[in-house]
């Protein structure tokens, strides 16, 4: 479940319940910035921490990084060098990479993927390498 803030979205509860009833497999996207306690521990949680480069840092709810699980992921979106540093310190005083998966994504107008990957490899951080592939293949297309 995705697009805008699914949490934002009084039903998103109920439904995420329901449709894990049903025996789907569940995933949430979320920006982060609202509390993911309530949802159903079968869905797979997919949150993003904003980086300083983003603007929104302010909006992360940091509250939400201890209830991440094996099932669980955290995501990136890396502007530039000091994003890097940034969410390198972030995985280290929060553990995260023994908690859930991390995803490190470049930011698509921001900085080249080869320049991230590269970061990653020199470091040789236990992270995933993603790229946005809507913006790859949209670009900055609203609603795609």
């Amino acid at each position: 479940m995705t697009g805008g803030e699914p949490l934002a979205q009084r039903p998103c509860l109920d439904l995420l319940t329901q449709l894990c009833d049903r025996g789907y497999e569940v995933s949430l996207e979320t920006g982060g910035a609202l509390d993911i306690a309530g949802v159903d521990r079968r869905v797979a949680r997919v949150v993003d921490l904003k980086t300083p480069g983003s603007g929104e840092a302010a909006r992360n709810r940091y509250e939400n990084l201890p209830l991440l699980t094996a099932n669980d992921q955290v995501k990136f979106v890396v502007c530039d060098r000091g994003d890097y540093d940034w969410a390198v310190a972030m995985m280290t005083e929060h553990d995260l990479a023994a908690r859930c998966e991390v995803l490190f994504s470049p930011s698509h107008d921001q900085l080249p993927a080869a320049t991230l990957a590269e970061w990653i490899l020199v470091d040789r951080l236990p992270v995933r390498f993603q790229v946005q592939l809507h913006k790859q293949l949209w670009g900055n297309a609203r609603g795609r």
